[in-house]
Formats: structure tokens, C-alpha cells, sequence
């Protein structure tokens, strides 16, 4: 690991968030955010539940525009230089960009294919050989390819819950995004599902710029690049992985990683 780096410094940033204060209605979520994420890293959201984390990562693509009362109350998001929350910004298009992956596994009552193309269909995509070259590039790249392949219009819900959760990951990835969000990806998956979405991550950091929320610490330490920690709206501290769990600066983050705060 690099040597650690001032809270919220981050090297060459794709993703810069400054002074982002942010809220539902009028209960305010975040407050006074600076946090940059490299280009091609995987950064790790962590705190205690209902800390801002899911919200600041569903504000990256502005998913949280579609409940009525989310607001940037002050501050920006940026990518490349480009503030997200600009007039001028296409949605739709921004969304291609920065794709994202729930919590809980949610493919389209359609068939393997058709969730693989989903976003590509939904793009104007029609030609059948660009559609199923890009089914196949994505469910590789998903690590689902191999066990799908004889079966790809079959329903997505036949699926286990891991393999359903990897072919989300194919959806998402189709578009061919430049950055990943992942909203606990794991957290409705069995051990042994966990383990292969963690060797994705693996397989794909450097391809894709990841952000990911996650509870589990030790799932944080195996697979992030950087770990950023929340509390009750505000990031407390931001370092590379290991430096934070093991030699964290501020009394607050070192509770949470010793277990002393939930």
C-alpha cells in the first residue's frame, strides 16, 4: 500500500466530492463532504448504519432523483471536472457512465440474454450480432459466461442468488461504464456467493473505477484500495485500507473498527 495521504487527498481523483451537504426534505443526511476517489481504485464506504454512505453513493449517479425530496442542498460532485448536478447534464447519459449494483439482486423477469442487453436495448441497440457480442463480453467479464452459456434464454430467476447477482454485474458492465457502484453487493449472498463476487472485484479493478458501501470490515480490508468512514452524515477519515484500520487517526474511526462502535 502507498503511504497514507491527508483525509480527504486522494491522488489524481476521477470522482472529486466537495463540501457536498445533502438532504431529504429537510432532514439534512450529509454534511460538509470532501472526499476524492482515484481513477481505477476501489474505494470502500463504511460507518454505522443510516451514516450517509448509501446516499452518497446513489448521489454519485443521481439515482436519488427519483425520490421527490432529495436534494444537494450545497457542495458538488464532480467527474472529470464535469459537476454532475449541472443543468446541462444528460442523466441517462450519465448513468451509462456510472453504472450500479443493489444490495439485493434484482434481474428483470426476462431471460439471461435479455438481462444481459437490457441497457443496450434500452440505448437503441437492435443489431442481434452487436447485442448477443455484448451479452457474451459481459457475462465473461462476469465470471458467469462458462455457466450460462447453454442457457441463455432460460429465466434470470432460475439462477442461484450469486450467479443472479454476478448477471446484475454483466448488466451493469454491458454499457461498458467507467465506474462501478456497488450499494453491499454481498449482503444478501451465502459465503460462498460472497467469495466469487469478491474474486469479480478482483478480476475487473483496473478496468473500472469502484465504489462500493459495505458493513463488513473484513470484506473492506480484502478488497479496497482505499476505506473512507462515516459517521452520522460526515466523513470522519479517509486513507488507503490498511492504514485505516490499522493505524486510524481519529478516536471515532478507531471504535469502528475495533468493534466498540456499531
Amino acid at each position: 500500500m502507498a503511504a497514507a495521504t491527508p483525509a480527504s487527498v486522494a491522488e489524481d481523483p476521477l470522482i472529486k466530492v466537495e463540501r457536498l451537504n445533502y438532504a431529504y426534505g429537510d432532514h439534512q443526511v450529509l454534511f460538509d463532504v470532501d472526499l476524492n476517489m482515484r481513477s481505477e481504485d476501489v474505494t470502500a464506504l463504511i460507518g454505522p448504519s443510516g451514516c450517509g454512505k448509501s446516499t452518497l453513493l446513489r448521489a454519485i449517479n443521481r439515482i436519488n432523483d427519483l425520490v421527490d425530496s432529495a436534494r444537494v442542498v450545497s457542495g458538488r460532485i464532480t467527474v472529470d471536472g464535469v459537476d454532475l448536478y449541472a443543468p446541462e447534464v444528460d442523466v441517462v447519459r450519465l448513468r451509462r457512465n456510472v453504472g450500479m449494483v443493489f444490495q439485493k439482486y434484482n434481474p428483470f423477469p426476462r431471460s439471461i440474454f435479455e438481462n444481459a442487453v437490457y441497457g443496450l436495448r434500452v440505448a437503441g441497440i437492435k443489431n442481434r450480432h452487436d447485442l448477443e457480442e455484448a451479452a457474451e463480453r459481459s457475462l465473461k467479464a462476469a465470471a458467469l459466461w462458462d455457466e450460462v452459456k447453454d442457457r441463455l434464454h432460460e429465466t434470470a430467476t432460475s439462477l442461484s442468488g450469486g450467479q443472479q447477482q454476478r448477471l446484475c454485474i454483466a448488466r451493469a458492465i454491458a454499457l461498458q461504464p467507467r465506474i462501478l457502484l456497488m450499494d453491499e453487493p454481498c449482503a444478501a449472498l451465502d459465503p460462498v456467493a460472497t467469495v466469487r463476487i469478491e474474486e469479480l472485484i478482483f478480476q475487473l479493478r483496473g478496468q473500472y473505477t469502484f465504489v462500493i458501501v459495505t458493513h463488513n470490515m473484513e470484506q473492506a480490508k480484502r478488497i479496497a484500495d482505499r476505506t473512507a468512514f462515516f459517521c452520522k452524515g460526515r466523513l470522519v477519515e479517509v486513507d488507503d485500507t490498511m492504514t485505516l484500520f490499522n493505524r486510524p487517526r481519529d478516536p471515532l474511526t478507531e471504535s469502528y473498527v475495533t468493534g466498540r462502535l456499531t
